[in-house]
């Protein structure tokens, strides 16, 4: 039960940015004993994936603070982070140190899927909430945002490793904005076909 929360913690992480999860399991599990990985993904602890991670990351932080460049971003990372939320689903469900349940690790394809499941539905609110923010501020809102994100990932990422148990608030937590960004949404969408055609 404990890596379930915990992959799907590190999955809603992806969801908001998908490296940011990625460098927090590979940085711990290569420079402290907090997190161990599974036979199969020892990989993610190297110096190249570490490498990679932090550029794409760099790149990923740059590109989602510029308006409009924002949504073309979110529409290339529709197929990346739900990707990286499976394999962080997969990363922890057959990690010995996190869950003694021979379940989860028999059964590593049930990670997989919570965490694209999980990682979608927080990437389709973030991608959706995105246009109407910008569009509510002018585009000004757009760096805002992107760093409230960056640092909920960092935040979710850190509290699904160390406090998994509070995942269950955080999941609902996202659920409650994904439900009012679908709802102010709407809203704006009523409001601009209410407008008189000028």
């Amino acid at each position: 039960m404990i890596a379930a929360l915990t992959g799907m913690g590190l999955s809603a992480a992806a969801g908001l940015n998908a490296y940011i999860p990625f460098l927090v399991v590979a940085l711990l599990a290569r420079f402290t004993d907090v997190f161990t990985l599974p036979v199969g993904f020892e990989w993610m602890e190297s110096w190249w994936a570490i490498g990679i991670g932090a550029v794409l990351l760099l790149a990923e932080v740059t590109l989602d603070k510029v308006p409009a460049i924002d949504s073309i971003n979110d529409a290339v990372q529709s197929f990346i982070r739900p990707g990286m939320g499976g394999l962080m689903g997969a990363a922890t469900a057959g990690a010995s140190s996190l869950d003694e349940s021979t379940w989860m690790q028999e059964h590593a394809w049930v990670g997989v899927v919570l965490g694209i499941v999980v990682a979608g539905l927080v990437h389709s609110g973030k991608a959706a909430a995105r246009p109407v923010i910008n569009a509510g501020t002018a585009g000004i809102g757009a760096p805002v945002v992107s760093t409230a994100e960056d640092g909920a990932s960092f935040g979710i990422a850190l509290v699904a490793i160390f406090v998994p148990v509070l995942v269950i608030l955080v999941l609902i937590a996202l659920a409650a904005m994904l439900i009012w960004v679908l709802t102010a949404w709407r809203r704006l969408r009523r409001r601009r076909q209410a407008r008189p055609a000028t």
